[in-house]
């Protein structure tokens, strides 16, 4: 199988894995958000442990453990995909699994004017159009709601800003994760063994089957990563970026045919006007790309 095709299928696995994830943390009911959360950490750290033994990655780990700047980022990456994963999980635990599925759909957007707003970055007139649009559908999504759907709003800038650092920092993925986890796990384990002391663990309460399903959740969380990662390396950032799509179509739909959430027409437009967003800034960026590679085969060719 061609590099290429094969860098798609494993970013496909990885965004249909994510996609899919409301399911997966329905299954640990009756835990709650921050004890599944917890135990997310904590299992994620061991099997981040195994894994950067497995690929001998412990000598760079060492190494990144000497960059004050670079432990510095991450440990703020840890504390923002800790607020992200925590929304997510309360967010499914709570029935609105549609809104964290707008979360991740307008992420790319929040991603580029954290862009404008941090790194000093210039948008270009058709992604200030689709800005635009966005702003107006989170307008109507909030007269919907009845307030501002803040699960999605802290979805999308939480995972923005953690991808910001993790750009920064610029550590590859197996020794980010592992670095996160262990900054969080401190935090994880008290609560875990608080929990056990009060008498109010899941994990100790609820049979055999539901304590091996958390254990499962360091699996969950490192086998997409993984698929990423090994995308990444293989295929364009436009493609990434349209693979990525795929985990909240793939969540709306859950939302709304599995998890039988209401949609009423307010609602709809809404959906309709991110959706519409996407589409013209999705396709302004493809062809900006285009241009940019053309441009370059030109003053090569020259």
């Amino acid at each position: 199988m061609p590099d290429n095709r094969r860098g798609l299928l494993l970013g496909a696995l990885a965004y249909i894995l994510w996609g899919t994830l409301p399911v997966y943390w329905a299954l640990l009911e009756p835990g709650g958000a921050v004890e599944i959360l917890a135990h997310r950490l904590l299992w994620s750290l061991l099997t981040m442990v195994v894994v950067l033994v497995a690929w001998r990655r412990t000598g760079s780990f060492r190494d990144l453990l000497r960059e004050r700047r670079k432990v510095l980022l991450i440990s703020g990456a840890a504390v923002l995909i800790t607020i992200n994963w925590g929304t997510y999980i309360w967010g499914v635990d709570n029935g609105r699994v549609v809104e964290t599925s707008l979360g991740y759909f307008i992420n790319p957007l929040v991603t580029v004017l954290l862009g404008v707003l941090v790194l000093g970055e210039r948008l270009r007139r058709l992604q200030w159009v689709a800005m635009g649009i966005a702003f107006v559908a989170v307008g109507v999504l909030t007269v919907d709601y009845g307030r501002p759907p803040w699960i999605a709003l802290v979805l999308a800038l939480s995972f923005a800003a953690y991808g910001l650092a993790k750009k920064t920092a610029a550590v590859e993925a197996v020794e980010s994760i592992t670095l996160e986890t262990l900054v969080m796990a401190p935090l994880a384990l008290a609560y875990v063994v608080w929990l056990s002391a009060a008498g109010q663990s899941s994990f100790a309460s609820h049979g055999l089957g539901h304590a091996l399903l958390l254990t499962t959740t360091g699996i969950v969380t490192a086998i997409p990563l993984m698929l990423f990662g090994a995308a990444a390396i293989r295929v364009s950032m436009v493609s990434l970026g349209l693979l990525q799509y795929f985990a909240p179509t793939i969540q709306f739909a859950l939302g709304i045919l599995v998890f039988h959430e209401e949609m009423p027409a307010s609602r709809w437009i809404g959906f309709a006007l991110v959706w519409v967003a996407l589409v013209v800034f999705t396709v302004e960026t493809v062809n900006h790309r285009r241009r940019h590679l053309r441009l370059i085969a030109q003053a090569s060719a020259a």
